[in-house]
């Protein structure tokens, strides 16, 4: 489990663990709705794709590619709005650790759907417009920047942390 998300996790000075709760569910919150937003924009694309005059042009393999990148389109959508939907429910239940512990994984996941729908997107532009191989190779960009940005600069700045502050 992420230290962000352990129960046990530092309380900020004079705050009780009922405030650190409501504090991380609003941190999570302000997360999906940057996700919500740029999913929605790509899904907005995807859809409209299909009623273009040259989607008919497109091969069986990027029908595919398109059909699987809806696909990821609502998945990202759906996990983006499963934390919503989960507070919904858990709402004056006294079940906001629960809440903040579940919303924490399920951003996550949500977090992967887009980095992988982005990919796709990249991977799809650049096989239409150009060719397969400059698709493969944008989605590999793509990818790169991704890992690089999303995962080994928060690696990187939690290790610095770490050791500045031990």
């Amino acid at each position: 489990m992420s230290e962000d998300a352990r129960p046990d996790s530092l309380n900020r000075p004079g705050e009780s663990d009922a405030q650190r709760y409501d504090r991380n569910w609003e941190d999570i919150l302000q997360e999906l709705r940057v996700t919500q937003t740029g999913n929605q924009i790509l899904t907005g694309f995807l859809l409209a794709l299909a009623f273009q005059q040259r989607f008919h042009e497109l091969e069986p393999l990027g029908i595919t590619i398109y059909l699987v990148l809806v696909g990821l389109a609502c998945t990202a959508t759906l996990l983006s709005l499963a934390p919503v939907s989960l507070h919904r429910w858990l709402f004056r239940h006294h079940a906001k650790k629960e809440a903040v512990l579940i919303g924490n994984r399920i951003l996550r996941f949500a977090l992967v759907a887009v980095a992988l729908l982005i990919i796709g997107v990249a991977l799809f532009l650049f096989y239409f417009v150009v060719s397969l191989t400059a698709g493969i190779i944008a989605a590999v960009v793509v990818a790169l920047m991704i890992i690089g940005l999303w995962v080994f600069l928060p690696i990187s700045v939690r290790r610095r942390e770490a050791h500045a502050h031990p």
